[in-house]
């Protein structure tokens, strides 16, 4: 039996834990043909518990593991498709981040990518 349907709810998957979660909304084959599954993710987003982290000010630095993601594009930048994610999270304030990194980060960036290192030695430095 043919489970494929002319409509389907869509979803997007997490920047920062990977997860994906409904949107919402649906999705429709114009031509009526059942030539969707019952989800189809369409693209990145931030789940519920990540959005409100976010929209607090918050930072999500995201470990991956370099051996197990692809290789930056230009710019050295990894793609969320790219990254492989450890599972380990960190989120700092959007002013802390910038003095801890120096580096500016846009206002509606989420999330960073961080090797695996980086958020212990942001905890040794809290320890102290």
């Amino acid at each position: 039996m043919n489970d494929k349907s002319h409509v389907s709810l869509e979803r997007h998957v997490c920047l920062v834990c990977g997860v994906a979660y409904d949107t919402g909304n649906l999705l429709l084959d114009k031509r009526l043909r059942a030539s969707l599954e019952r989800h189809t993710t369409t693209g990145w987003g931030l789940c519920t518990e990540h959005q409100k982290l976010s929209d607090d000010g918050f930072v999500a630095l995201v470990e991956c593991d370099p051996q197990r993601s692809g290789s930056p594009a230009g710019g050295g930048r990894l793609k969320p498709e790219q990254a492989h994610r450890t599972g380990r999270l960190a989120h700092l304030k959007r002013e802390v981040f910038a003095k801890v990194f120096n580096v500016p980060i846009a206002d509606k960036q989420p999330c960073v990518f961080v090797e695996p290192g980086v958020i212990e030695q942001l905890q040794s430095m809290v320890a102290h």
